[in-house]
């Protein structure tokens, strides 16, 4: 035995412990950390400190109470975002926000997983849980996000196979991992679905005009296992049940927690906020029927179920409607599916068969394409 004994720094990590709070996601809490805002015990913080229940953490000068609980509050609620909000508290402009018609949670804040920009509608979720808000982001955990877009300008089969080759954007290369075309444009207007595995800012903008056309409507219809559903009006959000937030806690290698019970005059009082908050959204266009190359209904205003991987391509590819290839039976909002087999992201950093670059393992629902 060694006289010398191995000596382990205490605590945790201080971004880590912040995003447990709900204060932030850890990617976040990093930046506030290097700006000089989070201080600990009167000190200016750094990236890696470790803290314990005994430090006082500051963030612009204020103290953050501390209320550690056994288990971490892990609610997620996604929401179909209007065109003319932008994703941020508070805007100097006055312009309205995501948070506007979220409703407020009893503990924490809701932090939001990804951001549109202000003219990109859709699929946009929040959760009180900063390390789920973390992963879910987080590159290594290859959270693919499909988009429903219309392009006005001539589209060339030479341009869609450079655009899922990869272009040289400003911030360096850029692809989709599946594009499809879907019926439903007139003249140089035309409606794709394509897919993304990163969340960088107007990313799917960038490649199309990177092409020399012009991206006129677009609408993020998934995010990972979740799907955006028709029956989710613009303005309107829902909060996921429990074992929808199994499921996706699952997807990025994250034990399951139970959700806090909640009264049924809570619940109702819930529902009339939400019902009130949802005002009708001026300039709303109407559903757009689309089918893809299958022959198959599908909407641009819906996502669509997952179909398998293709054999030589990379990435998961635009999925198919959940309605076709699951049950008939409509879901409230958004449709979550289980993914069998999976092994839990995260859980081994290095797995002894690396997937290719854009694939997730076990994403295999659904019919083959034909």
């Amino acid at each position: 035995m060694s006289e010398i004994e191995e000596i382990r720094p205490a605590g945790e990590k201080l971004q880590k412990v912040m995003a447990r709070m709900g204060l932030a996601s850890r990617r976040e809490v990093e930046a506030w950390i290097t700006a000089g805002r989070v201080k600990v015990n009167g000190e200016v913080a750094t990236l890696g400190m470790r803290v314990d229940l005994h430090d006082a953490i500051a963030v612009d000068g204020k103290v953050i109470r501390r209320e550690e609980r056994a288990e971490t509050v892990r609610r997620v609620i996604i929401y179909n975002k209007p065109e003319g909000e932008i994703c941020t508290r508070d805007d100097p402009e006055g312009r309205p926000t995501v948070f506007d018609r979220l409703p407020r949670p009893r503990e924490g804040r809701w932090i939001n997983i990804g951001r549109l920009d202000i003219n990109t509608t859709g699929l946009l979720m929040f959760t009180t849980d900063g390390e789920l808000a973390n992963r879910l982001m987080h590159p290594s955990y290859q959270m693919d996000r499909e988009y429903a877009v219309r392009v006005r300008g001539e589209v060339t089969e030479e341009m869609i196979e450079r655009l899922k080759a990869g272009v040289m954007l400003e911030d360096g290369p850029a692809k989709f991992t599946d594009i499809q075309e879907a019926p439903g444009g007139e003249g140089f207007n035309h409606w794709y679905h394509c897919v993304v595995m990163e969340g960088r800012n107007r990313e799917v903008r960038r490649l199309w005009e990177s092409q020399g056309v012009v991206v006129s409507r677009l609408k993020r219809v998934r995010f990972g296992p979740v799907f955006m559903t028709s029956d989710l009006p613009m303005g309107r959000w829902r909060e996921m049940g429990q074992r929808e937030v199994d499921i996706l806690s699952e997807e990025v290698g994250l034990k399951p927690v139970a959700l806090p019970e909640m009264k049924e005059k809570a619940r109702d009082k819930l529902e009339r906020m939400q019902r009130k908050a949802a005002k009708p959204v001026r300039g709303e266009r109407p559903a757009r029927t689309l089918r893809p190359a299958n022959g198959s209904p599908a909407s641009a205003e819906g996502g669509r179920g997952r179909a398998s991987r293709q054999e030589q391509g990379r990435g998961t590819p635009v999925a198919e409607r959940p309605a076709e290839v699951g049950k008939k039976r409509q879901r409230p909002g958004i449709e979550l599916t289980e993914r069998p087999g999976r092994k839990p992201a995260g859980a081994d950093k290095r797995r002894s068969q690396p997937a290719r670059d854009g694939q997730r393992p076990g994403f295999g629902r659904g019919r083959k394409p034909e």
